[in-house]
This record gives C-alpha cells, sequence and structure tokens, in this order.
C-alpha cells in the first residue's frame, strides 16, 4: 500500500488559520480579530430580541461597551451623535450591525488622529471656510474642551459665551458656490445642497458641514492617507 500524501505546511496551514473575515467585517473594513472583540463587548450587555440573532444593546450600555473595547467616545457631543445614529427612532436600544459599524468607524480614527493629520485637515477645511489654519485647530480645541467637561451622565446645554454659543465655523453653501467657482466647476445648486446634506446627515442645508463631518467624508473619499 504505498504510503499516504503529506500535507505541505500551506494546506495544514489553511485550516488551522484564525477565524474567517464575515461579510459583516468586509464591509466596515475590520479583520476578523476586531470583531470578535466588538461581539464580546456587546454580548456583555446585549438582551435577547426577536429576530435579531445578536440581541440588541440598551442605549444606556453603549458608551460602558466602547470602554470595555477601549475606543469611548472623545466627548459628550461625539456620544450624542453615535446614540442618535444608533438609535434615530428613539427606542432605547442597538442592533449589533449598527453597533459594529460605530465601532469600526472609531478603530479606524485612531490612526487618524496624528499631529500632522490634524493639522491637515485644519488646513483643507481652512481653504472652505476662509478661515487660517491656525484658527480652525484652536476653536476646534476649544469646543472638544468644553465637551470633555461634560458630564456622561447629563446632556447639558453647550457653554454660552456673552450669551452666545462658541461658534465653531462650518462649511456653508456660499463657500461651495465660492470654491466651485474659483476651480470653474459648473455645479448646480441642487448638487451643492445635496452634498452638505450628505455630509451632515440630513440635519439641514443651513447646519452646514462640521470640521468632524468634513474629515468623514474626506477619508470616505480616499483622500486621506
Amino acid at each position: 500500500m504505498p504510503p499516504s500524501k503529506r500535507k505541505t505546511a500551506t494546506e495544514s496551514s489553511s485550516k488551522v488559520g484564525g477565524p474567517r473575515q464575515s461579510k459583516l467585517a468586509k464591509e466596515n473594513n475590520i479583520t476578523a480579530q476586531e470583531e470578535a472583540e466588538i461581539k464580546e463587548a456587546f454580548s456583555l450587555f446585549a438582551e435577547p430580541m426577536d429576530g435579531e440573532k445578536e440581541g440588541v444593546i440598551p442605549i444606556r450600555d453603549v458608551r460602558r461597551a466602547m470602554i470595555a473595547l477601549g475606543i469611548p467616545p472623545k466627548s459628550n457631543s461625539e456620544l450624542r451623535e453615535f446614540t442618535s445614529i444608533l438609535d434615530p427612532e428613539d427606542e432605547g436600544f442597538a442592533t449589533y450591525p449598527s453597533f459594529l459599524a460605530i465601532c469600526a468607524i472609531k478603530l479606524s480614527s485612531r490612526d487618524r488622529t496624528s499631529e500632522a493629520h490634524m493639522r491637515e485637515v485644519d488646513e483643507a477645511f481652512a481653504l472652505f471656510v476662509g478661515r487660517s489654519a491656525q484658527e480652525i485647530a484652536r476653536l476646534h480645541n476649544d469646543r472638544n474642551n468644553d465637551d470633555d467637561d461634560d458630564d456622561y451622565g447629563q446632556y447639558e446645554e453647550e457653554e454660552e459665551v456673552d450669551g452666545k454659543e462658541k461658534e465653531e465655523p462650518v462649511i456653508t453653501l456660499a463657500h461651495l458656490k465660492r470654491v466651485a467657482a474659483v476651480l470653474k466647476e459648473n455645479v448646480s445648486e441642487e448638487l451643492l445642497r445635496d452634498m452638505i446634506l450628505e455630509a451632515n446627515g440630513g440635519a439641514g442645508v443651513g447646519k452646514g458641514v462640521r470640521r468632524e463631518e468634513f474629515d468623514r467624508v474626506m477619508r470616505r473619499a480616499g483622500v486621506w492617507r
């Protein structure tokens, strides 16, 4: 009887390798290991619900789950933003796919917080709003410092100075029209309005595009390295 064929190292390793990347992980550009960590954190607070294989997580526990992952919301305003995305109907819970998507964004953004990247964002944003990059950075840092002082357990009113909210500049419809004219691009006002709404999640054309939203749009477009 002929000896059995010995398996090659490649054949053996293909069967004993790490977990395979799921469709959900691929869609959110994370590794199988990262997905496993997200699922573990989610399961710590998950509650059963019909139709949801992984259950759901109460909105009140989202921050604790993200802390368990080592990617806590950096400010009270970011937590509010996440919960509005996770629970747009204000039902009090978030599903696993939506929680994973938010965590994937936070995981990817950890590599986007270097001083060089922040400076690049400030300089690009400044070109749109007609302000200096230094001023953009200062106003943005002031806003984040105000948010960090908030109590996570309460959604407090924004700090006011001389009766007015500290204003961080936003990219407006007028700014986009000016940039389009400078670049000699024939872009309709309707398209410019749609661009603003897509960037700010449909908050309204009058709300403009904030620096964080601008950063996210540019990342999705592949502009930032």
